[in-house]
This record gives structure tokens, sequence and C-alpha cells, in this order.
């Protein structure tokens, strides 16, 4: 093979490299079907630190107990605010399979036998059901 011809194959294999680099390094994103319900809360003032773990650690544990719930986010970063009305302490997450599982989790006993640990220790919340 000529100097030219081994050149010109060169250049051809290091032009795929790039060009594979710029497709495989694009910023990529979806449009998942699934549903976010996120809630923000704000813990009653007399509620230990126990009482409030153990109604996030129920989220976890509900979550293996509900057909359709994919995933969960307990840990909050951060709470935007403050608000003139509320100062919210907490938020957490719960990703479902579709607006029916959503349903499904609003009237399933697991998710009542959960409110009777959570609600008592919550003040005041606020939901948002988010999906595409």
């Amino acid at each position: 093979m000529n100097q030219t011809v081994r050149r010109i194959l060169i250049c051809c294999a290091l032009i795929g490299v790039f060009i594979t680099g710029a497709v495989v390094g694009q910023n990529k994103f979806g449009q998942p079907k699934s549903l976010l319900h996120v809630v923000t809360l704000k813990w009653k003032p007399e509620s230990t630190v126990e009482q409030r773990q153990k109604a996030i650690d129920g989220v976890k544990t509900m979550a293996g107990q509900i057909p359709g719930i994919k995933n969960v986010w307990l840990k909050t970063v951060k709470v935007q605010g403050p608000s003139r009305e509320v100062q919210f302490d907490a938020a957490f997450v719960i990703e479902f399979a579709s607006e029916e599982a959503l349903k499904v989790y609003a009237a399933h006993p697991a998710h009542k036998k959960w409110e009777e640990v959570y609600l008592p220790v919550r003040e005041e919340s606020r939901t948002h059901d988010i999906g595409n």
C-alpha cells in the first residue's frame, strides 16, 4: 500500500472515531411514560426525629407492597423556600408505571397502613403528580 492511500485510510479512521465520539457523547434524554408523585411536607413541631424517619422509611416499605411503583426517592437534599405561609421540611418522590398505578396506590391497604404512621406527624403537605 502506498503512503498516500495509507494516509487517507488513517484520516478516514480518525474521522470515524471523531463522529462516533460526538454521537455517543450527545446529551440524550427521554420522556418516560411513568408518573412522578412529588410530595413536599412540613412536620408537626412536636414530632420526633424517630417518628419522621419511620414515616419516610415507610414509603420504601410500602413501595415493595404496591404493584406499579417503579422507584422512590427518600433523601431530602433541598426544599425550596421559605414561603410566607409554610416552610417545608422534607420531600419524597414515588415513580409510578402509569396513572392507573397511582390510582391503585391511593386505594391500596399498604398505603392506608402507611398513612397511620405518616398523617399523625405531618402538619401540612403539597403533592404534585407529573407525567408526559
